[in-house]
């Protein structure tokens, strides 16, 4: 199980800290007492977690690009981390489709660069690579993937994210492998989509939402029938951390991990809505409705689940927060948003009620 003292002192880079997940981890390892580096370009949306949570105040915070090697090497130099987490990415399925060089660069390029610098920096022992569900090429079965089926994403976001895993595995393979002196203990973490308070990516159904409520428009969703796996940010971000942990501890623990919730959180985008309309009205004394518009937008997948077994045989692991638990988390740090309340302070408290959770 993760202890989160492991990270007091310990000097962590984790790059894309200014986005949603990041910043949420940021928060995690500052409340562990990490020395915590990020690197990562300008928040990526208007408003973001990351400045109203004040983070940069937290975290030792390098505006920087992935693709710019020379620029990081300076800043593995500086620093001289002891943990990597990789979470800089082109994130978002139809962005990839409007420009798919980017997608790439930033995705397959900028895993290359960041264990480039893993591989010339003597100081970092454990490294993790954040993927995506997304990675298996989809063959809409009915059951979940396991971390030995193939990877072939179909969509360029979900294809470049493939990419990188196999640019992880020849990476550990040529120069951090058992025939070689260096070694780092090094993992890939595949999870599901995440949602929690304070996204406001575009694209995203959760805050497409939120943005709808809260000007009083109707929400639209564009493909109510697809099934996701979904989970609350902080569900992966403590498995990433335990990952991390472990293998630093014994390197026989790297490798490759599903991070999804249990079978009855795969919803449908639909059924996602209903719930997040249920609690909105609950919890904010609001209706709030939905409709159903297609925009004939490219291919996504309809169905998609992880099988997560190996991280449940191997670390003993369980979610916390099921997804109408997430929702009502979701809805309670919107409203605390919307009031003017210390949004820190808030993601203090979730991830307190959180922590408590894992341990009972």
């Amino acid at each position: 199980m993760l202890d989160l003292a492991f990270y007091r002192n310990k000097k962590v880079l984790l790059t894309g800290h200014t986005g949603f997940k990041g910043t949420w981890l940021c928060a995690l390892l500052s409340q562990a007492g990490a020395h915590v580096t990020g690197y990562a370009l300008e928040p990526p949306t208007e408003p973001s977690i990351f400045k109203l949570a004040a983070m940069e105040k937290k975290v030792n915070s390098v505006i920087g690009d992935i693709r710019d090697l020379p620029r990081l090497k300076k800043v593995f130099v500086e620093v001289q981390p002891e943990i990597v987490i990789h979470m800089a990415a082109q994130p978002i399925v139809r962005e990839s489709y409007k420009d798919p060089v980017y997608t790439y660069e930033t995705n397959v390029m900028g895993t290359v660069h960041i264990l480039e610098c893993v591989r010339t920096c003597d100081s970092v022992k454990s490294f993790l690579n954040v993927t995506t569900d997304k990675v298996y090429l989809n063959r809409e079965w009915p059951w979940g993937y396991r971390e030995n089926e193939e990877l072939n994403g179909y969509d360029p976001y979900s294809n470049s994210k493939s990419c990188s895993e196999l640019v992880t595995g020849c990476y550990q393979n040529s120069f951090f492998g058992k025939d070689n002196d260096r070694h780092v203990a090094i993992s890939t973490a595949r999870a599901g989509n995440v949602i929690g308070g304070g996204d406001f990516a575009v694209d995203r159904i959760i805050p497409d939402c939120i943005r709808a409520v809260l000007s009083g428009q109707e929400i639209i969703v564009r493909n109510p029938y697809s099934t996701r796996p979904y989970q609350h940010v902080l569900e992966p971000l403590a498995v990433y951390l335990m990952i991390v942990q472990r293998q630093y501890e014994d390197e026989k623990y790297a490798g490759s991990y599903n991070v999804g919730p249990d079978d009855g959180d795969c919803y449908t985008t639909g059924e996602l809505v209903t719930l997040f309309c249920d609690k909105w009205s609950q919890l904010a004394d609001e209706k709030a409705v939905w409709k159903n518009v297609s925009d004939g937008g490219p291919h996504e997948a309809n169905f998609l689940k992880l099988d997560c077994s190996k991280l449940k045989s191997v670390f003993g692991w369980k979610p916390v927060w099921n997804v109408e638990q997430t929702m009502e988390k979701i809805v309670e740090w919107t409203l605390a948003y919307e009031s003017g309340e210390d949004v820190c302070q808030v993601m203090d408290r979730q991830i307190e009620a959180f922590m408590a959770g894992r341990v009972r």
